[in-house]
């Protein structure tokens, strides 16, 4: 990209803040309104909403009325920000659940339907299209999830995995997502996935795989989230290099690795805090957020760079206060005119003779 093209093109909006992590039943985060002036208060511009939870939102209702949406959204204005997507992380999560994990993701699903994995599968299927038809009514156009998994048992090949294991469980998960993200479409949103340990979509090469399995989807892309690829020693410039043109969604969340002679990338069952890999708030960790920055610039993010706090150590009201100002500082406002622009370029029409072929 040539200064002459960058200059004008739309810049990042920012920063913004993930509630999932802050709601709860105390204030100031027991309701929407209090959450959403708290934040405001603390520098955030956006919200990005959890779906799932009523204190944020009424998911059905927001995606059979405009007045509900038009009134949700009203409320957060007047609050001091805008609501930046909505997340179905949790019931993207029952997508796709390998039987090994039937109990632990029960607790994501209505009380009713736990222990019914084919009820429950057909609830978040549900929950998926209602939220692409929500996004819609919201005026968004990116939506935040998780793939679920059927592969994650069989991620360390011992012992040996039977051949095509890898490859049908690829298939059945385009099989699963492939009318969810027609459904989007039809909706105008972008699916991202958030790449996640715990995830069948968890790097690039899954990504890819997945992405093969749907036909290529255009709806289909990624929600960026560097502190998950710190974890797996993964080159996460290098990815933002590779899949620039998926990546429709952006969390801003630090971490740290510091592998020992003790534990390493798998983190040897300890608790978060004595494992090597920690997520961090931002700035306490090693996530090179300029070269981020930088690179989304470049290539021209046009989304919103969203706090995910999740933090070991630190209280989360210090990291919500200390994370707007730090996605400010580095958040890169593009250039009205290319900086060489003064010394002029000549016109095109004496090309030839520029190159002395006149």
């Amino acid at each position: 990209m040539t200064g002459s093209e960058a200059a004008g093109q739309k810049s990042m909006r920012g920063p913004a803040v993930f509630l999932a992590q802050f709601m709860g039943d105390a204030a100031p985060f027991d309701t929407l309104e209090h959450a959403a002036s708290w934040m405001a208060r603390a520098g955030y511009k956006g919200i990005q909403l959890p779906s799932n939870d009523p204190r944020c939102m009424d998911l059905s209702l927001a995606a059979e009325s405009q007045d509900y949406c038009d009134e949700l959204a009203g409320r957060c204005r007047e609050a001091g920000v805008e609501i930046t997507e909505l997340s179905t992380h949790l019931q993207g999560q029952l997508i796709a659940v390998h039987p090994a994990y039937d109990t632990a993701f029960d607790a994501f699903a209505p009380a009713e339907l736990r222990g019914k994995p084919g009820e429950r599968q057909a609830w978040a299927v549900d929950q998926l299209k209602l939220a692409a038809k929500a996004s819609r009514r919201l005026g968004l156009n990116a939506h935040a999830t998780f793939s679920g998994a059927l592969a994650w048992p069989f991620v360390y090949p011992w012992p040996q995995r039977p051949g095509g294991l890898v490859e049908e469980a690829f298939a059945e998960l385009g099989r699963r997502w492939r009318p969810i993200l027609d459904a989007f479409d039809q909706e105008g949103i972008d699916l991202c996935y958030e790449l996640h340990p715990g995830e069948d979509l968890h790097d690039g090469l899954t990504f890819e795989r997945f992405l093969d399995s749907v036909g290529g989807h255009r709806r289909a892309n990624i929600l960026y989230d560097p502190s998950h690829f710190v974890l797996q020693a993964m080159d996460y410039l290098q990815f933002i290099d590779i899949y620039h043109e998926r990546i429709k969604m952006f969390h801003v969340k630090d971490a740290e690795f510091n592998p020992t002679g003790r534990a390493g990338v798998y983190g040897g069952y300890a608790d978060w805090i004595d494992r090597p890999g920690r997520f961090r708030s931002l700035g306490d960790g090693q996530v090179d957020f300029i070269g981020i920055f930088s690179r989304l610039t470049q290539y021209g993010y046009q989304g919103w760079a969203v706090l995910e706090w999740e933090c070991c150590l630190k209280h989360p009201e210090d990291g919500a206060r200390e994370g707007a100002p730090f996605i400010e500082a580095h958040m890169i406002r593009r250039p009205e005119r290319a900086f060489d622009d003064f010394a002029g370029g000549g016109d095109p029409a004496d090309n030839r003779r520029w190159l002395g072929l006149t």
